[in-house]
């Protein structure tokens, strides 16, 4: 991985990674003023919650998983469609993510969710459309599963634990994988249709 060619996803992960442990082990009271509170989000205008959310997480695990998933496919995908593109899908996720969240949510005023789960979703399902052959490694599975695969099963593992998470109050915020992973998809056929006419050709049609 080139750290002049992939700018935005180092950029990404380390601010990502620095303000989450900071948050997590340093200064616990960061995560209640940056954490997405829909129901607060317009009466009370604190609209910047959209973005800062995604930089703080829940656990050490969950910013694990978050920063893994990522970095399985942003590097290849930003030298794929270049550093300001890569940044405006990342930055467009996590937007789209959390106002769908805030859109489900916009009522109930004791939900509060956090995480990067939006933005990343953007970056994988966006980089599926690229790479649709591509296969990755996951410890303890003993062989390289399809790309594709793993992007569905985590859309599956969103959707359930999102029903879930209403009940144990994790704090996840699953909902925007769900919105996110769209957004992606969308932001391909926007800025690149001709990447849905190869992987279509790739697939025979």
């Amino acid at each position: 991985m080139d750290l002049n060619i992939n700018l935005g996803s180092w950029l990404i992960l380390l601010l990502t990674a620095i303000v989450s442990l900071l948050a997590l082990y340093v200064s616990p009271a960061l995560i209640d003023r940056t954490m997405l509170r829909p129901y607060w989000l317009v009466r009370k205008s604190e609209y910047w919650r959209l973005l800062t959310s995604g930089f703080v997480h829940a656990s050490f695990g969950h910013l694990a998983l978050n920063m893994l998933s990522f970095c399985f496919f942003a590097f290849r995908l930003e030298r794929r469609i270049g550093t300001a593109d890569f940044l405006a899908l990342y930055l467009v996720g996590m937007l789209v993510g959390n106002l769908g969240t805030w859109f489900k949510h916009r009522n109930e005023p004791n939900y509060a969710s956090l995480g990067a789960s939006g933005a990343v979703l953007a970056v994988l399902f966006a980089a599926v459309v690229y790479f649709p052959t591509m296969r990755m490694l996951i410890m303890p599975l003993p062989v390289p599963i399809p790309a594709p695969l793993f992007a569905i099963g985590y859309l599956i593992y969103s959707y359930y634990q999102s029903g879930q998470s209403r009940q144990s109050r994790d704090r996840i915020n699953h909902d925007a994988h769900i919105f996110g992973a769209l957004a992606g998809l969308a932001f391909v056929a926007l800025t690149e249709p001709s990447a849905y006419r190869q992987l279509l050709g790739m697939l025979g049609y």
